[in-house]
């Protein structure tokens, strides 16, 4: 099959799914600023809800940016960053100490967020690095 006649509509479909969550993670800030503020606060880094207000507007500009292709490298840059910074900050399985438990597991739950975001970090950066622009 040849895909090169799709290649723009796939590349763009592409972009539009690695970064779909974003804009709804900035709604559910918003939503439940509450439990995002206590997230926020969780961390060792002061300040909570000018992070969440940064957060959220990173949530929904960068993803524009990528998706229409409007300085993309550099928006992939920051919200690459961003799900680095989240991971490290936010989802620290190896604290709990539960990892390893039958059932329900923190550190389990943790890991799996972790991994999600160093994957959409690698996403990312391979839009970053023009990835996913080649014939859009």
């Amino acid at each position: 099959m040849n895909i090169a006649p799709h290649l723009p509509m796939l590349l763009l479909v592409a972009r539009v799914l690695l970064v779909c969550m974003f804009p709804f993670s900035a709604i559910d800030k918003v939503l439940h600023w509450n439990g995002a503020l206590a997230q926020a606060n969780s961390s060792w880094l002061p300040g909570g809800p000018v992070l969440l207000v940064l957060a959220m507007i990173a949530e929904v500009a960068t993803p524009i940016c990528i998706v229409a292709g409007w300085h993309a490298d550099f928006a992939a840059l920051v919200l690459a960053a961003f799900c680095v910074a989240t991971a490290l900050l936010y989802h620290p399985f190896w604290k709990p100490g539960d990892f390893w438990a039958q059932g329900d597991s923190v550190a389990r739950n943790h890991f799996w967020d972790f991994t999600k975001n160093l994957g959409l970090a690698g996403g990312l950066l391979l839009v970053a690095l023009g990835a996913g622009f080649t014939g859009a």
